[in-house]
């Protein structure tokens, strides 16, 4: 937070133009400031923000990634659990929302088929195929 008297004013993304974060990027990229000495030298509040705009504007932003990434094989082998974990959360509730989906569905084919053999109506579009059968036959029958 920037001081302004003895209130503290937030800084927002919006703040910042563009011109000034390719500055920090490409001082960062060039190694002459850390991020944190970015951070400190320019005012920046946010602790990502400068990491943030390299990964959005930077030239080398993926080899700065790379460099901030090496891992032991511990690291990585704890990483890579992680993301296992994550997936498998995802997958149960993508798997759970999957089979809501598919009740919903039978649920409303039923209300339909009860519809159209109450009312006696069609309520169910053809689909384009069997359309297409019948402008066909249509079409022969009138030459």
């Amino acid at each position: 937070m920037e001081r302004q008297g003895n209130e503290y004013v937030r800084r927002t993304q919006k703040d910042y133009s563009m011109s000034f974060k390719l500055q920090v990027v490409e001082e960062v990229e060039a190694g002459r400031l850390s991020l944190s000495q970015a951070s400190r030298k320019y005012g920046i509040q946010g602790s990502h923000t400068v990491k943030r705009w390299i990964e959005k504007y930077g030239n080398l932003g993926q080899a700065y990634q790379l460099r901030s990434k090496m891992r032991t094989p511990e690291q990585e082998i704890l990483a890579l659990r992680q993301k296992i974990k994550e997936l498998e959360r995802q997958n149960k509730r993508l798997s759970k929302e999957l089979e809501h989906s598919d009740q919903k569905a039978s649920f409303f084919d039923l209300m339909i088929d009860i519809a159209e053999e109450e009312f006696k109506i069609p309520i169910r579009k053809k689909s384009v195929g069997d359309a297409l059968k019948y402008s066909k036959k249509g079409a022969q029958k009138s030459v």
